[in-house]
């Protein structure tokens, strides 16, 4: 064992110290929701067109009558076999929070570019409700950053993130665990990485859709509840490479 072991005493004072850091942390993380809040708006001009359950439907179809959407972007492209292992860890909290959300005037939905068959098929395997809309053949993905040309990322002017061609998706070769993602995706390389993870966020007010908000990359960490409770395990989140499955892939042994 190479971790300190100490008094109950010695652990207190290292604990109460720790705990004076969380709670600048909690100040901090509550200032910057009201500076999120205060974003300025942009209206939304374009028609967007999406495939859902009840058939075609429009940007303001999917906020189901409520004053504010929440949109996850899912990377599941239309070459994809099955979605993104990362975005479906995500995705397997998403249903304990919809309904509350719903009942607090948000709508929570995943939206992707696979048609909505496969999308369906996928959310039947792994069992969940929340909805889950096709963006395929609307501009919605490529406007908010999330999806990008075959001429883009061979230009180097994928634009993800707030910067071009910064993100371990866009490197030559794609680093090992791309193309271990890309193969539990059923693809190579290079077509996942058209596709990428966020978060949009729209209010619909007088009758007009505002965008207000989107994070990308390890802005999604938050929603990913596996390393909330990893980074208060005693040893973190502990990573060789790619450790997580799709909660159906696991060894039942491990439940």
């Amino acid at each position: 064992m190479t971790h300190p072991v100490v008094s109950r005493a010695e652990w207190l004072k290292a604990r109460l110290a720790l705990l004076a850091e969380e709670k600048a942390l909690t100040r901090r993380s509550d200032q910057l929701a009201l500076q999120r809040q205060a974003l300025p708006w942009v209206k939304i001009d374009k028609p967007y067109r999406f495939d859902i359950d009840d058939g075609p439907a429009s940007l303001e179809d999917l906020f189901e009558g409520r004053s504010q959407l929440m949109v996850y972007h899912f990377m599941f492209g239309p070459d994809y076999e099955a979605g993104c292992p990362s975005c479906s860890a995500i995705a397997d909290g998403f249903d304990g929070s919809v309904v509350h959300l719903a009942n607090h005037d948000v709508t929570l939905m995943a939206v992707s570019r696979a048609p909505l068959a496969k999308l369906r098929a996928y959310k039947q395997r792994m069992g969940w409700s929340f909805p889950w809309a096709s963006s395929m053949g609307s501009d919605f993905n490529y406007d908010f950053n999330v999806s990008f040309t075959e001429a883009q990322q061979r230009d180097g002017t994928v634009d993800y993130n707030y910067e071009i061609a910064g993100h371990a998706l866009d490197l030559k070769p794609a680093p090992p665990p791309v193309v271990e993602f890309a193969t539990m995706c059923g693809t190579n390389a290079d077509t996942y990485a058209l596709d990428r993870p966020g978060l949009s966020t729209f209010v619909l007010e007088d009758g007009v859709i505002y965008h207000n908000y989107s994070t990308y990359t390890r802005g999604v960490d938050g929603f990913w509840g596996m390393y909330q409770w990893l980074d208060r395990a005693p040893k973190g989140r502990n990573e060789q490479g790619i450790w997580f499955r799709r909660h159906d892939e696991y060894p039942r042994a491990a439940e």
